[in-house]
């Protein structure tokens, strides 16, 4: 008989499936008739048909069966008001939501986390009562970062979780498959439908040598997000591998694969080894641990396995890096950033150092930089720039606070934020310089995109390990190297930092901290969810409107965009997260970050019907009203960063039926299909050039929209010249069902009916 160990303390009746995996793992063994990678097994091991499932990577769609759903409480609010939509009594897997994105950085802990609770109790208590009604856990305001909650509690080795929030891979350093997507996948999961994913290719990292001195986790992905690029790994997942791995701790792996979101991935994951093990064990969860240690064969890599592609990095030779600004993957290796400071001008002054954030916020993150801290308080040298730490979760506050770490960065005037994403996600009542000011930040996030963290354009934010921001805190400047510059101390001596060092598990124990965690209640019956009409936070959803049965004729081009164009340009955080539960108010952000082609300025595109020149969202209300659908017209990666589901409602709420573009990042592309909107791309992205803002388009052949069939679609000039071109989708039988019905949610609801 089989072991039955729970999914988590917090669903004692949702057992962990090792024996159906192996079973669905030796079905599709057998019939691809070769090795297969971690990866591969944990994704296979979920299928709901391995026996029938067509499997090719980078091609086929799986059908699968997640074990778990997690959200972030900006994007639950949408998840769960579509769930409501769906007409369904209960989530059929473990669920959770997380408080952490709005809550804003001001003060400190003390302040902020008392004014966020007070701002936003409308958004909580509607979160709350939501997920005590549909048997969901909530996490409460101040208990952390979702995938630093997730590491400590849900993460195990060979499972599979999606989370609506992008870096939800975060989970990959414990050995799980976990996948970033938006709420309307979620809500398939929650309802009990498999969750559709295109078969990911697999690129293989190689990690050979040993990590040591300076060098963090961190720069390992710095690297090979300078390597693949943004989009260099779309449609794939990053398996890393090789003797390299022991050197790195579990979380320091989650760093890694937390990260992995930036170069485009599906996700990133690490075999199951004694890194996990030690770090099930120290957050109490000893069963899971001699489970996996049982099934330790079924959680690595099959021998002799094939990779699409494989990058190999010498840990013993990888120096540190930094990269930014504006960009993740512009990396450069440590001692050679001086150079570049000075050779593309960048602010040299270093205003801010921030570490934390659900990247790097972990006990050995913590212990690293306190080591470094101590060395500078023992030579009497202050700290130069301002610097802000963010716990990861009350967890590591707790016991940060317990074992002196946090003593020693108040000592140095460290302010210590609520366990939130604070300044990461664009909470950040930052006043230190004013909006337009040009200065640097370093931090040992994730993302740098213009304005991300401060929503000043002229921010030049870089991207390092903790270590490596803590440093040059004390040094002041982007050109201090601390592997091996010196820094005058008051009696004007010379002080050279020795390399950090920390422990990665807390040699007491981990202390728990606050209980910050709801469960949902036995009795749900009497449970209420309240939205009011009249709130500005809330919205309840009415159903898109089905597809008429007709070509896309005479379409308005809103916006041409010009260049990289994110979710961040499309649906900015920021002041904005406090509307991510009305989808009218905050459609008003809608595109304002995006540059327009025609004038190479942000939110100013001309309107058709005026002549005059307004704000993408007020164009987009005005041709909405008088019926005019349209299209927006991009660049290369569109959609690139978080997976707020926002970028793809806002166009379909305001009148958008198409974007068009060079190329598409995978969370995005999905987000749109669920919505109803048809994601295109350019058969020749030369044809990008040939489009005018003011050209009339005509999308044609939907009536027969097939599978892997292109679609023509007719340019007409302003002087009645016109060209066509060939657009190409990656819509497969199903998803065209959902551009019929005018989204995958109204065929939910209309299943749940019958």
């Amino acid at each position: 008989m089989a072991t039955k160990v729970a999914m988590s303390a917090f669903d004692q009746n949702k057992f962990i499936q090792y024996e159906k995996m192996a079973e669905n793992i030796k079905i599709v063994r057998e019939r691809l008739g070769r090795p297969l990678t971690y990866a591969e097994k944990i994704v296979y091991g979920h299928l709901a048909d391995p026996k029938g499932q067509e499997i090719a990577r980078g091609q086929s769609y799986l059908n699968l069966h997640p074990d778990r759903v997690a959200c972030q409480d900006a994007t639950a609010q949408m998840a769960l008001l579509q769930f409501m939509s769906a007409g369904l009594p209960t989530v059929a897997v473990p669920t959770t939501v997380h408080c952490d994105h709005l809550i804003q950085a001001q003060t400190g802990a003390e302040n902020d986390l008392p004014r966020a609770k007070e701002i936003n109790k409308e958004v909580y208590d509607f979160l709350s009562s939501c997920s005590a009604k549909y048997g969901i856990g909530f996490w409460q305001p101040g208990s952390g970062i979702i995938h630093q909650i997730v590491l400590e509690n849900y993460a195990y080795p060979g499972g599979m979780m999606i989370g609506t929030d992008s870096h939800t891979p975060n989970a990959g350093g414990l050995g799980m498959i976990a996948v970033g997507v938006g709420g309307a996948d979620a809500v398939d999961v929650m309802a009990g439908i498999p969750w559709e994913l295109k078969c990911p290719k697999i690129i293989g990292v190689k990690l050979t040598g040993k990590r040591n001195g300076w060098t963090s986790p961190k720069d390992i992905i710095l690297k090979v997000a300078g390597i693949l690029t943004v989009k260099g790994g779309t449609g794939a997942i990053v398996e890393y591998f090789g003797e390299g791995v022991e050197s790195i701790s579990c979380t320091g792996m989650a760093t890694i694969c937390n990260m992995g979101a930036e170069i485009g991935a599906t996700t990133s994951v690490f075999p199951y080894n004694e890194r996990m093990d030690e770090y099930l064990r120290a957050t109490r969860r000893t069963e899971i641990a001699d489970l996996a240690k049982q099934y330790k064969d079924l959680l690595k890599a099959d021998e002799g396995c094939q990779y699409d592609q494989i990058i190999e990095i010498n840990l013993s030779e990888l120096e540190p890096h930094i990269n930014g600004p504006f960009t993740p993957d512009l990396a450069t290796p440590l001692s050679e950033f001086k150079n570049a400071v000075e050779k593309n001008g960048w602010p040299e002054e270093l205003k801010v150092g921030l570490i934390g954030s659900c990247t790097n916020s972990s006990y050995e993150d913590m212990c690293r930089v306190s080591s470094l801290i101590k060395q500078a308080l023992d030579n009497g040298v202050p700290a130069k720039s301002k610097f802000i730490i963010t716990p990861g979760s009350e967890q590591i506050r707790a016991t940060i606070a317990k074992d002196g770490q946090m003593e020693l960065m108040k000592k140095v005037g460290g302010i210590v934020l609520t366990n939130a994403c604070g300044p990461c996600i664009g909470q950040w009542d930052r006043k230190d310089i004013k909006k337009g000011d040009l200065n640097s930040i370093i931090t040992s996030y994730n993302r740098n995109f213009t304005a991300r963290n401060d929503a000043n354009p002229q921010t030049h934010a870089f991207v390092a390990s903790p270590e490596i921001v803590t440093a040059m805190v004390f040094g002041g400047s982007l050109k201090f190297n601390p592997m091996k510059d010196e820094i005058t101390k008051p009696d004007g001596s010379k002080f050279k930092f020795q390399p950090p060092s920390g422990d990665a598990l807390p040699p007491t124990g981990y202390d728990q901290g606050a209980n910050v965690y709801q469960a949902p209640p036995e009795d749900r019956s009497n449970v209420q969810v309240i939205v009011d009409p009249k709130s500005q936070r809330l919205q309840l959803l009415t159903p898109f409107n089905k597809w008429n049965g007709e070509d896309y004729e005479n379409l308005t081009i809103l916006i041409k965009v010009k260049g990289k164009c994110t979710t961040d340009h499309i649906s900015m955080a920021g002041p904005w997260l406090k509307y991510r539960g009305h989808l009218d108010n905050i459609s008003n952000n809608m595109l304002i970050g995006a540059i327009n082609a025609e004038n190479g300025e942000a939110n100013k595109i001309r309107n058709v019907l005026t002549g005059e020149y307004d704000a993408v969202p007020a164009v987009a209300r005005d041709y909405k009203a008088h019926g005019m659908p349209w299209v927006v017209i991009a660049d290369e990666n569109y959609g690139e960063g978080s997976s707020r589901e926002h970028a793809a409602l806002e166009p379909r709420h305001l009148g958008g039926v198409a974007v068009i573009v060079k190329s598409f990042a995978r969370i995005h592309e999905t987000n749109l299909k669920k919505q109803g909107v048809l994601p295109l791309t350019f058969a020749d992205a030369a044809d990008y050039d040939k489009i005018d803002p003011s050209d009339k388009v005509s999308i044609l052949g939907l009536k027969t929209l097939t599978p892997g069939v292109p679609l023509t679609a007719k340019f007409v000039k302003a002087d009645g010249s016109s060209f066509e071109i060939k657009l190409n989708h990656t819509l497969n039988q199903g998803q065209i069902e959902w551009f019929k019905a005018g989204s995958a949610l109204n065929l939910l609801a209309a299943a749940s009916k019958n």
